[in-house]
This record gives structure tokens, C-alpha cells and sequence, in this order.
């Protein structure tokens, strides 16, 4: 059944990704084996995006039924969730000149219902939006998330827009998305760059100490 849902949200056949989704929620799996197999899924889309298989339509309807998996996930994660208090505030947006969200959507889910209090910006985020949303929130996490190439060069300036509002020293800045990889990292001064929705968890719980 992994498989098929893999195969079917690829393919962008959202009645069966649902009914998979629904299917395996009432027999009892995993909800974040379910997430796991939508994030590979997704994965793939991006790919077909990038090799111009797919194009913008294609990325905004996955994004929507991906939102619908979630949204049905969600619950079965909050029952057996324990409520705890937050661990920290991180901020998470799409930098200016880029409006996707897929996968920055699926970090802020993760680090949700890992304990994080997440501000999300949205997308088309200018530098100022983030320095203002540090310096309000008193956030000590940034995460910039972009998906086309144009998204280098917002991300470059955010983090010199942090740098010159002299917060760059009390936060760390992790990057990930579309074609961002270590090369980009540097690139942007970021202090580390994350592949998918689980190594951003794992980053930020590093550095709280977690």
C-alpha cells in the first residue's frame, strides 16, 4: 500500500492517494509512515517539475492534495501526542521570488508535531519580513526554504539582512528545498542545509540541545 501511494500522488490521481490515505488510517498504520511515503511521493513530483514533465499547475494540485493527506493525518498523530510544552520558536518562509510551499509546508508540519512553536512567513518573503519576525518573536531558529533557482539569491540577502540588524550571531539559518544543496549553503551563509522534512527536525532539535 506504500507503494500505491507513492505511485498514485505522483501521478497526481487524488481520489486514490485518498482513499489509500483512508484506508491505511483505519487499519491501523503508522501516520508518519503514511507522511513518509507522501514526502517521497512528492519528491517525485519536483523531479517531473524540474525535467519539465510538470509544470506550475501540476505543483500547485499536488500541493492541494497533499494538504488533504495531512489534514486527514493530523488527527492520528494528536491522539497519541502528549502535550508538552514548546520547545523553541522557529521562523519558516519561502524567500523572495519564489512562491512554493510544498515542501516548506511539510517542514512546519514536522516540526509541529515535534514540539516547535513554527511562525510561518508564507511565501514571496522579503528580507525585512524575517528580520522583523526575529526581532518580534525573539526566535533563535530561521528556516528559508525556496525551490527555484531564483530562490539563491533571496536566501543570500536574508541572511545578510540578519546580519546587518545584528542578529545573525543569536540564531542559526537552515536552507532546504527544490534545488538547494551544501554548494547553496555556503553560498547563502546558512549553517546547515536540510534534504527533506525530517533532517530539518533533527537540526533544530541539535541546536536547542535536544
Amino acid at each position: 500500500m506504500a507503494e500505491e501511494l507513492v505511485s498514485t500522488l505522483a501521478e497526481l490521481k487524488e481520489k486514490e492517494a485518498l482513499k489509500n490515505v483512508e484506508n491505511r488510517l483505519n487499519a491501523g498504520e503508522d501516520p508518519l509512515k503514511i507522511l513518509e511515503d507522501a514526502r517521497r511521493a512528492m519528491e517525485i513530483v519536483g523531479d517531473r517539475f524540474a525535467s519539465g514533465e510538470y509544470f506550475i499547475p501540476d505543483l500547485v494540485y499536488s500541493g492541494e492534495i497533499l494538504k488533504e493527506i495531512t489534514d486527514m493525518v493530523k488527527p492520528k498523530l494528536a491522539e497519541t501526542a502528549t502535550e508538552t510544552k514548546r520547545l523553541a520558536k522557529v521562523i519558516m518562509g519561502t524567500v523572495i521570488g519564489d512562491i512554493h510551499d510544498i515542501g516548506k509546508n511539510l517542514v512546519v508540519f514536522f516540526l509541529d508535531i515535534n514540539g516547535f512553536e513554527v511562525i510561518d512567513l508564507g511565501v514571496d518573503v522579503s528580507s525585512e519580513k524575517f528580520v522583523d519576525a526575529v526581532r518580534e518573536s525573539g526566535a533563535h531558529i530561521v528556516g528559508l526554504s525556496g525551490f527555484l533557482t531564483l530562490s539563491f539569491g533571496g536566501m543570500k540577502a536574508t541572511v545578510e539582512a540578519l546580519k546587518e540588524a545584528g542578529l545573525r550571531d543569536s540564531i542559526k539559518v537552515m536552507v532546504g528545498g527544490g534545488q538547494i544543496d551544501e554548494r547553496i549553503r555556503g553560498y547563502a551563509g546558512a549553517d546547515a542545509y536540510g534534504d527533506n522534512a525530517i533532517e530539518a527536525v533533527s537540526l533544530a532539535k541539535q541546536w536547542i540541545g535536544g
